[in-house]
């Protein structure tokens, strides 16, 4: 396991292929995974590996092999995204290609706004439309859900999946649970619209937490977007098409 410091925090990440080996892409994963489990297992690294590019699969803070805090105030989203700008500068890459998905995809966004010339393409998947929904609900169902000491105790299906997930990775629920108590504004669309890098946006047809990817990727001035049939937004990130639409994207875009 290799780590980095990033905001006095020991972070995890993978680099396959090393220096010199190929076009670096950058991976990202969702809300109580890591790089293990939403990349290598699910086939990813071994993709890009075939495609000749460099692999680089972090874990972000509270997740994996990373560093764990249980205070909310450690998981901005400035500083996360930091973190992907900081791997970057640790191992001496200047631009690279930037993938995430879900909570990924969204710290992929802000590490792109806040160094949009250091990215290659920028492929968010799990996330649409629903991006720009204000909360319509009070209190913080995520964070309950994962300090719940019974997991029958949680009754609403979705986020029970995401605490079932959580127990079944090891992950530090305190420490996911104080992620989602972290305060950021919402992305706006005037700002997301002075993106000018090429970005592509996956979303399942049946992903009801992100919705339909067309409208986000409207708002960038070089976006697209692919509706990949049948899956919503946990069976996507295995799915073949969803790997097919990204290459597509980089054949199209390098």
């Amino acid at each position: 396991m290799a780590t980095f410091e990033s905001g006095g925090l020991s972070l995890a990440y993978d680099d396959i292929g090393g220096p010199g080996e190929g076009r670096p892409m950058i991976l990202v994963h969702g809300f109580t995974s890591n790089r293990n489990e939403n990349w290598r297992r699910l086939g990813w690294y071994g993709a890009l590996e075939r495609r000749r590019m460099r692999v680089i699969g972090l874990d972000a803070r509270g997740h994996g092999e990373s560093a764990k805090p249980h205070d909310p105030a450690a998981y901005g989203r400035d500083a996360m995204a930091g973190d992907v700008l900081n791997l970057m500068d640790h191992l001496g890459i200047e631009r690279a290609h930037l993938l995430g998905f879900s909570m990924g995809s969204r710290l992929a966004l802000a590490a792109a706004l806040k160094a949009p010339k250091r990215i290659a393409t920028l492929t968010v998947g799990g996330i649409g439309e629903k991006l720009f929904e204000l909360r319509s609900f009070s209190g913080n169902p995520m964070a309950e859900a994962m300090e719940a000491a019974d997991i029958e105790s949680i009754k609403e299906p979705m986020l029970k999946s995401f605490r079932q997930f959580a127990d079944d990775q090891g992950e530090d629920r305190l420490a996911l649970a104080a992620l989602t108590r972290a305060v950021d504004a919402p992305f706006s669309k005037d700002e997301l619209g002075k993106l000018n890098v090429p970005v592509l946006v996956v979303a399942g047809a049946r992903d009801e937490l992100a919705g339909d990817p067309q409208p986000l990727a409207d708002v960038f001035p070089n976006g697209r977007a692919v509706r990949v049939p049948g899956v919503d937004h946990f069976s996507i990130i295995a799915h073949a098409l969803f790997k097919a639409s990204v290459f597509d994207f980089l054949d199209g875009t390098i």
